[in-house]
């Protein structure tokens, strides 16, 4: 088993160095381009590197460009992020309307009995006294004993989202859960703007017409409509799906996933939220894609992912009304184009693609933030170990390209296993064969009733993410022997008394408190001992 104490102390190990170093920085000048929340949090990063104000970091930010602004859920790697910069809770989250989030609610995804909805969820310490269970429950229903196998039992982070539970307790309740945030992505990137000002990092207002390249084919300076020209010795882009400096400037390929991920549009549109705030984001299946409610302090969040080439947007708007309830209600709705793939080089020449930049996958388990975060820590790491060449390049954007290829295959992993059959979008996603033989072996290994677990542990297959989500996935979409192939479960098939996990996930539950009355007074972090669970 592999403890999530080792991937804690990954993730600690990607939040901005602290401390200092004699070494001269082996740029001296950073030029980010674009703010937002990609902007902003790389900046942050670079400003609190180890070499501190020797590196000058400077966030050229256009006044004609506007942000996304829609990616509002997060996986639990931010918080690590805002603990690395001793950045309370309490100070961020009101800043920024958020919530907590303890996982993901699928709706309509399954069609099988029993099966129609489930809960992937964020790892919790007392998920070591549950998940044998559930895991054993997988394997002997895969056999074809009638033994309850759908995740949602299992796990007390099911619990809290659905009763609208923080996935915080109090200080004498010594076990943590790993939690993600809903936030409002505008506000994020205005806070972390503000905490990297006050750090030192310019913030220059000004368009970027042309980026100029030098002799050899690096970026030698940008020019502004102004006419002034902006210089540094090292770039990043955030620019979004512009890509003008990685994309435009240095003509770097882009890798399209068109043939395995099919949405390529989105439409938004908020409404209030009042009452009870549940701790997950809600994603419903709809007839071209499916649907996003992500809950904020203030408002509620709503969305539609879907694939123009299944339907328009004014069909897609009405699908979408028409969920909400809101076909006849004058609310304004955003339509979104995305570009899902990835530059074929995060890094070139003398620039770092970070954000929408370098690639999207869709925002179906919300990585979008997750790559920016991970994508700027590299970028920390190669500058404090002062190697720039070509060496450290091709190490890096091998990581970046494993890393957009096995969360490409989770995401793929939720449509082809659907089983609707209403529409040409899921009947196509069903019948796509465009898999990696990454993805072919979790499915085929799952489909001849073996467990995955060896596969996944010696990185045949699956990597990217835990066990645990491979099982919540793949067991909460059904996908066992038919009903009528199950057999009445022998003694030792059904060794594990289920009303005890109940009761166990119950009372745990009660150590939890209300969600909205935490987020009125939220305490501060509990500084104890380095989260322990297994995640096998």
């Amino acid at each position: 088993m592999a403890d999530t104490a080792t991937l804690f102390n990954r993730h600690i190990a990607a939040r901005p160095a602290q401390g200092s170093t004699d070494r001269p920085p082996p740029v001296r000048h950073v030029c980010v381009v674009g703010g937002g929340t990609a902007g902003w949090m790389t900046a942050l990063m670079l400003a609190t590197s180890a070499y501190g104000p020797r590196l000058q970091v400077t966030v050229l930010e256009s006044p004609q460009v506007g942000i996304i602004g829609v990616g509002e859920g997060s996986t639990p790697w931010l918080r690590g992020f805002f603990e690395g910069l001793g950045i309370e809770e309490s100070e961020w989250m009101p800043a920024c309307n958020a919530t907590y989030k303890s996982g993901i609610t699928f709706k309509g995804w399954s069609t099988r009995p029993g099966f129609e909805s489930y809960f992937h969820p964020f790892a919790s310490m007392l998920d070591n006294l549950t998940m044998h269970q559930f895991v054993d429950n997988v394997h002997e229903r895969l056999g074809g004993a009638d033994v309850h196998a759908h995740p949602d039992r299992f796990f007390v982070a099911a619990a809290l989202a659905r009763q609208a539970r923080a996935p915080r307790a109090p200080a004498h309740f010594p076990f943590d859960v790993w939690y993600g945030y809903h936030f409002d992505a505008t506000l994020l990137g205005q806070f972390l703007a503000r905490k990297a000002t006050a750090l030192g990092v310019r913030h220059l207002q000004g368009h970027m017409r042309q980026a100029v390249l030098d002799e050899a084919g690096d970026i030698d300076h940008l020019q502004l409509d102004d006419g002034s020209a902006l210089s540094a010795d090292f770039f990043v882009d955030c620019t979004g799906f512009s890509s003008l400096l990685i994309g435009q400037a240095l003509q770097t390929p882009f890798i399209s996933y068109a043939e395995n991920l099919f949405n390529d549009a989105a439409i938004a549109i908020p409404t209030p939220h009042e009452g009870p705030i549940e701790s997950q984001t809600v994603s419903t299946a709809l007839g071209h894609g499916w649907a996003w409610q992500i809950p904020l302090t203030t408002r509620c969040g709503n969305g539609y992912v879907y694939s123009s080439a299944h339907c328009t947007a004014d069909q897609a708007e009405t699908e979408l009304r028409r969920h909400l309830g809101l076909l006849d209600a004058d609310v304004p709705a955003r339509h979104l184009k995305m570009r899902v793939g990835r530059m074929a080089q995060q890094w070139h020449r003398n620039c770092v693609a970070v954000g929408l930049s370098q690639g999207f996958i869709e925002p179906l388990e919300a990585t979008a933030l997750l790559f920016v975060q991970r994508t700027a820590a590299m970028l920390v790491e190669v500058l404090e170990r002062g190697d720039l060449g070509p060496a450290a390049r091709a190490a890096f954007n091998d990581t970046m390209k494993q890393r957009f290829e096995h969360t490409r295959d989770y995401i793929v992993a939720h449509y082809k296993t659907n089983s609707r059959t209403d529409t040409d979008y899921w009947r196509d996603n069903a019948e796509n064969l465009h898999l990696s033989e990454s993805l072919q072996g979790v499915l085929m290994t799952w489909l001849s009733r073996k467990p995955l677990i060896a596969g996944l542990q010696a990185g045949r297959f699956g990597q990217g993410y835990p066990v645990v989500s491979w099982y919540a996935l793949l067991a909460g979409m059904g996908i066992f022997p038919d009903a009528d192939e199950l057999q009445p479960p022998s003694p030792h098939q059904a060794r594990h008394d289920l009303a005890a996990v109940d009761d166990f996930v119950r009372r745990s539950a009660l150590n939890f408190p209300d969600h909205r009355e935490l987020l009125g007074h939220i305490p501060p972090r509990h500084r104890g001992s380095t989260l322990q669970l297994y995640l096998w």
